[in-house]
């Protein structure tokens, strides 16, 4: 039953998150991307603080060593951030590189190369992003039910803003909406598999599990602060502001009204 439910919860989260950011992106529901990020990073902060974290300060594990996991996780996922940033830059200042030494066709040549390669690129991070992101999802599943679903809803909630650039590189570099939807879900599909995976290791290292919650607390925290906030952060209208925060406190609310009602059942 918990493995059933494992896989279920990350297809949810890998391709649903897929889908649901071609439907934002490719339809007229795209002005409301703005009000998703808001409620991604409530979910996202309600799902760390709120739920994660308390569950893995219940086991046995000391607070100074699962806090210690926890800023680990942190600087992880900031030297994860800073190396695709140097890659990007490294890559973009060697195609520029490349055309100064080229004549005008050959580096019309080259950039469109350049850009079916930052498509692969993309779908590779996205592969390996989701096989994480299914072994978090299967140590939540494996610590409780309430927990797992809460943790595969806030994934899709993250991966949603994530999926939308991919999506737009992919549009660029494949031709068509429907082959970019398909590459990118194909993607998704790996959080199953990353799903799959953390079952069998979870079983093995139970007293490890503590440790999962709080590394995938780590995540979700990063990806709220250090991603989604930063580009709500500017300088809006009283209206705006309002809406803004309004969103910000459903995520809190929809990640609270799901646990409680997973809880009683």
């Amino acid at each position: 039953m918990t493995l059933l439910a494992i896989l279920l919860g990350t297809v949810i989260a890998g391709v649903g998150s897929v889908w649901l950011a071609a439907l934002l992106i490719f339809s007229v529901l795209s002005r409301y991307t703005q009000h998703m990020l808001s409620l991604a990073a409530g979910a996202l902060l309600a799902t760390a603080f709120m739920h994660l974290m308390p569950e893995a300060f219940e086991s046995q594990a000391s607070a100074n060593d699962l806090f210690a996991v926890f800023l680990v996780g942190l600087v992880f996922f900031f030297l994860l951030d800073k190396a695709e940033l140097w890659h990007h830059g490294h890559e973009h200042h060697h195609d520029h590189e490349h055309e100064a030494h080229d004549h005008h066709g050959h580096s019309h040549a080259h950039h469109d190369h350049g850009k079916s390669g930052g498509g692969w690129a993309v779908l590779a991070g996205d592969s390996v992003h989701a096989f994480g992101d299914g072994i978090l999802i299967a140590s939540a599943f494996m610590a409780d039910m309430r927990l797992g679903i809460v943790a595969s809803l806030a994934v899709l909630a993250h991966e949603v803003p994530h999926h939308m650039g991919d999506l737009v590189v992919l549009r660029q570099t494949s031709g068509t909406q429907r082959a970019a939807i398909i590459k990118v879900s194909m993607a998704g599909t790996v959080t199953a598999l990353g799903g799959l995976v953390g079952y069998t290791l979870v079983r093995e290292i139970e007293d490890f599990l503590p440790f999962f919650l709080v590394l995938a607390s780590s995540s979700f925290a990063y990806v709220a602060l250090a991603d989604l906030i930063p580009q709500l952060q500017k300088k809006l209208g009283l209206g705006s502001t309002v809406a803004q925060v309004l969103w910000l406190l459903s995520g809190v609310a929809l990640v609270t009204v799901v646990s409680g009602l997973a809880h009683s059942h």
